[in-house]
């Protein structure tokens, strides 16, 4: 393997002069640079990053923890996407350009294995660390040592390390808002399971926008019917569905957890003779392409921006690995637009009359 002073021989020049070039930490001529150059590419000379973090005390590598590589089957069998590895790619896009080396560790589904895995990163003198997680929770990592920069994506944690986060609130808020400024007044919310963050944060989204609309918050029209078992959420939607078709006033508007729970609510509601949407309307939460432009109607949802949090964390780790971050107090939130589709109509387009003999027809 080729030296700094075989690079120096064959290019006619010291070893310092070489060592400049590589560093770029002192003038040398455009003719000498070209030469040294020439002579690096002709010999196959590869420099010594473990020299150069020795002399710079920056390794300009950065360190993230996913699960996104060892749950990468799933995009087989889980249409809902992998939200983590959206945000992967994300985080690569800025990375790419950014002069700096990305080192990706796979925690392969395992909670034990954060802790090592950022003791290694340690080890190999990361400038940085992100983490991150499957969907919008609270994570308890270890602390790192003072100075090390850390910041977590769709996650965070009880001591305040910087995170980027879904504005889940205001996603919820702005699709209520859309569907109320059609005429809808009796607008349905059946969530994700009400232990996660995004399903209290989302439900504080709908009860705003009913206020701002002017509609009156009424409890029968939300339900929890989120389950990891396929076949136990599907009874659940099939029996929140049935008692609120039921209701004296029902909904005309049913608004969903997310996107792969529509495709269920689409199956139940046209199994009780319902046609959408001329008769009764279902939105989403997600903006996962694959099932809400191949439903039919196509889904009116919200886009939960993976690819911005991703940006936004890596940006975010390199303000701070510069010092050019300035302190910010809690999270930082990025939001996604409305996908108004054909999935929700105009109030007035109801067929009401039809809705409410097909909920005496059940009773």
């Amino acid at each position: 393997m080729a030296t700094i002073y075989d690079v120096a021989k064959a290019a006619g020049v010291s070893a310092k002069t070489v060592s400049r070039v590589l560093n770029s930490d002192g003038p040398v001529g455009r003719e000498t640079r070209e030469t040294v150059e020439t002579a690096m590419s002709a010999l196959g000379y590869v420099p010594s990053n473990a020299a150069r973090m020795m002399r710079s005390q920056k390794s300009g590598l950065i360190g993230l923890i996913t699960g996104a590589i060892s749950t990468a089957k799933e995009l087989i069998t889980r249409p809902a996407g992998l939200p983590d590895l959206f945000i992967l790619q994300g985080i690569q896009q800025v990375i790419s350009h950014s002069g700096m080396t990305l080192m990706i560790a796979d925690t392969d589904s395992r909670p034990d294995r954060v802790a090592p895995l950022i003791s290694t990163f340690l080890q190999h003198r990361v400038e940085g660390l992100i983490y991150i997680a499957e969907y919008h929770q609270r994570v308890e990592l270890p602390r790192l040592p003072l100075g090390t920069p850390m910041v977590l994506a769709n996650c965070f944690d009880r001591i305040g390390t910087p995170s980027i986060l879904p504005d889940d609130e205001r996603g919820q808020h702005d699709l209520v808002a859309r569907i109320a400024a059609a005429g809808h007044r009796r607008i349905a919310y059946l969530t994700l399971r009400s232990g996660i963050s995004a399903t209290h944060l989302r439900l504080q989204g709908y009860r705003a926008a009913l206020v701002a609309a002017g509609i009156a918050y009424d409890p029968a029209l939300v339900q929890d019917c989120g389950l990891e078992e396929n076949e136990g959420e599907t009874q659940l939607l099939w029996d929140a569905i049935d008692r609120m078709l039921r209701l004296p006033d029902p909904p005309t508007t049913f608004c969903c957890g997310n996107d792969k729970m529509a495709i269920k609510v689409y199956g139940i509601l046209r199994s009780r003779g319902l046609k959408l949407p001329e008769e009764i309307s279902v939105a989403g939460y997600d903006n996962y392409r694959t099932i809400a432009e191949t439903l039919f109607p196509p889904l009116t949802t919200v886009e939960l921006p993976y690819a911005a949090i991703g940006v936004r964390t890596a940006q975010r780790l390199l303000a701070m690995i510069s010092g050019e971050s300035r302190e910010e107090k809690g999270p930082t939130l990025v939001s996604g637009p409305v996908y108004w589709r054909g999935s929700v109509t105009e109030k007035r387009q109801l067929n009401v009359t039809h809705l409410k003999t097909v909920r005496e027809d059940y009773q």
